[in-house]
């Protein structure tokens, strides 16, 4: 049942619920028969009062001194804590919006629970009384609602209550049959790894003003709308409706300070609709989307999801389990980015708590990029809009930075963001620079934009929406490069995305000359920018400087036992087993380090990899990273191992991550992104078709899975040989396709099908 997941009993808690989205507003369902709770998140509601201001004073003198103590004292300890005082406030956290209760009476027998990938669709089917009762909940992309329906087969049995509540303040309006409320999300709300007398703190007429609006539509039976909420009795079915707004203006303003408004916004949603229609219109827009690309593997396994992980667990081996989980996140994120709304954050668009980990932002030394590995790839080329109008804002805010800290033209961003696009090292002095000091955050950001270029050949878009963002980092970044005494241009402060290194004196730093992560990143928007000029037919006095610094970098360096540098020193690691393997950046996300061109810096790849991950325990977006670096080096039986921990041990039983208490969205995303890597590689001038298939992958074919240059593939095996491969091309182009055995040159016209291996 790869796109189907479901369950014999109720959602126990908050991570096991179900996820439903529109991008814009998302909803939890637990399932529960006698208290359904649905929590409801709306996308632009976050803690804060606007944008603030970044007080640094000294910025550029800051960054002379931490300059002089690398380049001229080699003091590395010093370096890092001088970065301290570039820190500006930290970020404010994405909030919950509210919870439908909905209660009924009776003790359910009979019990399923699904979600339906293919339709969007959570249903819950259930035995009370001798009546069979069915409940589905979708949340509606073309109308901009959620819709909650009960039928049953017994004329006039349903009897229910419904309520809204929030953990904000909140106060009921009612008026002609509509049922809503309105209140704020905090002001202001200290993030939750410190500690505050007043974490969250609620202020008259200041933070986002929200409004909740709900209508009953009954099938027989009476309803009845008061403050309280609304009762419902005899009725044969029904529908509840319902729409949020909020006051959020965009990120450069203020919020609006009348939460009234946002009420008379969702209410007004609520009039628009169309209700015999709603479901009809929300599949239509679903299916055009998710039927675009699929992936089986194996047979199809007809049992409980949370069945199936624990069969994983105890060392089963359910093929269609991780075709399920590409699949599923490929509809994950569908509901949580859609053209419009804010980017995919760390928790996509779900979010329970008011102090979530990590403030449910967006951390951008990798986890917001991960979150659209899948977009291109899997044929959701729309969900990646919300992404570049992320950029739009973090390059606006980014320039002030930029001139603030380090004199600087161009724009920067750092380590984190929120709705009202921080850009820079965040912590007030107090965080460590391990991860806030890291200044290419908007640089990788960048790296995104091209590859969507590369799946999508939008010239349009290249032109007025990625070359200017671009362009812009570069400038940055050729502002920042500083020559040492031997003629190399570094980038000055450096990490390696939140490692410590270990000093002589057994002291940890973190900040030093260009480490081989940046390396990677700046090489690559400098060969970026010259890939975007030529084909803009542009010749721009930027490029012609990026291309002389590119060859000034420091070099890729491999150590006298064969492993990449991750600092210019090899620094004894803080921990040898760490989850980020940014200094194998080159061999995934990026595209520099392959096997067949580059076999020197693979093999020092494959190295280092071995080294970090012998005797390691995963988290969810480090297994995820792993899948597609053993993927490039042709390791599928690694890979595969690590999807099998992954799957045993790192999902709730819904298959959306779980570590503990701490849900990550982007180790789902990332799954999505890298699995197909060992299934279609595309990075280098030749696509590779099953370059690293499991052997326990023996039988399975995918569809509609995309390559850069704007083709998408069909492919099926059997026995690990492919049996049929069809390619369609958006755009005419020439492409090399190694395809079983053997490579191909193939032109196509846009519109072509071609048969690459056709069915015996």
């Amino acid at each position: 049942m790869s796109h189907e997941l479901w369950f014999t009993t109720a959602a126990p808690d908050w991570f096991e619920a179900l996820p439903l989205g529109n991008g814009h507003l998302g909803a939890k369902v637990f399932g529960r028969v006698g208290e359904e709770r649905i929590a409801l998140n709306l996308d632009d509601v976050w803690s804060g009062d606007g944008p603030r201001t970044l007080t640094v004073t000294d910025g550029p003198a800051v960054l002379a001194d931490v300059r002089r103590l690398l380049l001229d004292e080699g003091d590395q300890l010093a370096a890092t804590e001088r970065t301290r005082a570039l820190q500006g406030p930290l970020v404010e956290s994405y909030q919950p919006l509210a919870d439908l209760l909905i209660r009924a009476s009776g003790e359910p027998q009979d019990y399923r629970r699904g979600l339906d990938l293919r339709t969007g669709i959570a249903a819950v089917d259930y035995t009370v009384d001798g009546v069979r009762f069915r409940r589905e909940t979708y949340v509606s992309a073309p109308d901009q609602v959620m819709v909650w329906t009960i039928t049953a087969d017994r004329p006039g049995a349903i009897d229910l209550e419904l309520e809204l509540t929030s953990q904000h303040p909140i106060r009921a309006e009612v008026a002609d049959g509509t049922y809503g409320v309105v209140g704020r999300a905090p002001s202001d709300l200290t993030i939750e790894y410190r500690q505050s007398p007043d974490p969250i703190r609620y202020e008259e007429g200041r933070g986002i003003g929200f409004g909740v609006a709900l209508r009953a539509v009954n099938q027989g039976g009476t309803v009845t709308v008061t403050d309280g909420g609304v009762s419902v009795r005899g009725a044969d079915g029904l529908t509840v409706v319902l729409s949020a707004a909020s006051t959020f203006a965009g990120w450069k303003v203020p919020p609006g300070r009348d939460p009234l408004v946002a009420l008379r916004e969702a209410t007004t949603a609520l009039d628009a609709v169309a209700v015999d229609k709603l479901r009809e219109r929300h599949v239509e827009d679903h299916l055009e989307l998710y039927d675009r690309a699929e992936l089986t593997l194996g047979e199809s396994v007809d049992a409980p999801t949370d069945e199936r992980i624990r069969a994983v667990a105890a060392g089963g081996n359910d093929p269609d389990l991780a075709a399920l989980t590409v699949n599923f996140g490929r509809y994950l994120l569908m509901a949580s980015s859609r053209p419009g709304t804010q980017a995919a954050n760390l928790q996509g668009i779900w979010n329970q708590d008011r102090r979530p980990m990590w403030a449910s932002d967006w951390t951008n030394n990798i986890n917001t990029q991960m979150n659209y590995w899948p977009a291109d790839l899997t044929g959701l080329g729309e969900c990646f809009d919300p992404l570049t109008d992320l950029l739009d804002g973090l390059a606006e805010s980014g320039a002030e930075t930029a001139r603030i800290l380090y004199d600087a033209p161009g724009w920067v961003s750092h380590h984190n963001a929120d709705i009202w696009r921080a850009t820079w090292p965040v912590g007030d002095g107090g965080d460590d620079p391990v991860w806030s000091m890291c200044a290419t955050c908007g640089v990788w950001l960048t790296a995104h934009l091209m590859e969507h270029y590369r799946f999508q050949l939008d010239q349009d878009w290249l032109r007025d929406r990625a070359y200017p963002l671009i362009a812009g980092a570069a400038e940055f970044v050729l502002s920042m490069l500083v020559e040492d005494g031997d003629g190399r241009l570094q980038f000055i402060p450096s990490t390696a995305p939140e490692h410590h290194f270990v000093l002589p004196s057994g002291e940890k730093a973190s900040v030093d000359l260009t480490s081989t992560y940046d390396i990677w990143l700046i090489r690559e928007l400098f060969a970026n920018l010259t890939e975007a000029e030529a084909a803009l037919r542009l010749s721009s006095e930027l490029a012609g400087r990026a291309t002389a610094a590119r060859d000034r970098l420091p070099d890729i360096r491999v150590t006298p036992d064969g492993r990449l540098h991750e600092w210019p020193t090899d620094w004894q690691p803080s921990e040898p087993q760490h989850r980020h393997q940014s200094h194998l950046y080159g061999l995934y996300p990026g595209a520099e380090i392959d096997p067949d061109r580059t076999p020197e810096w693979a093999a020092a790849a494959r190295a280092s990899l071995e080294l970090r991950t012998a005797g390691a325990t995963n988290g969810g977006w480090t297994a995820a990273w792993l899948v597609a670096l053993w993927a490039r080096l042709y390791e599928p039986e690694k890979a595969s191992a690590v999807i099998r921990d992954y799957l045993s041990r790192l999902v709730s039983d819904n298959l959306l991550h779980r570590d503990g208490d701490i849900f990550q969205i982007d180790a789902n995303f990332g799954m999505t992104g890298c699995i197909p890597e060992l299934l279609i590689q595309s990075h280098t001038d030749t696509i590779r078709l099953l370059p690293a298939l499991p052997a326990e992958w023996p039988d399975g074919s995918f569809r509609g899975l995309r390559a850069r240059g704007g083709l998408a593939f069909d492919v099926t095996w059997q026995g690990r040989r492919i049996t049929a491969a069809t390619v369609r091309a958006d755009h005419s182009g020439t492409h090399r396709i190694a395809v079983a055995g053997e490579v191909v040159t193939v032109s196509m016209t846009a519109g072509e099908q071609l048969d690459l291996v056709r069915p015996a």
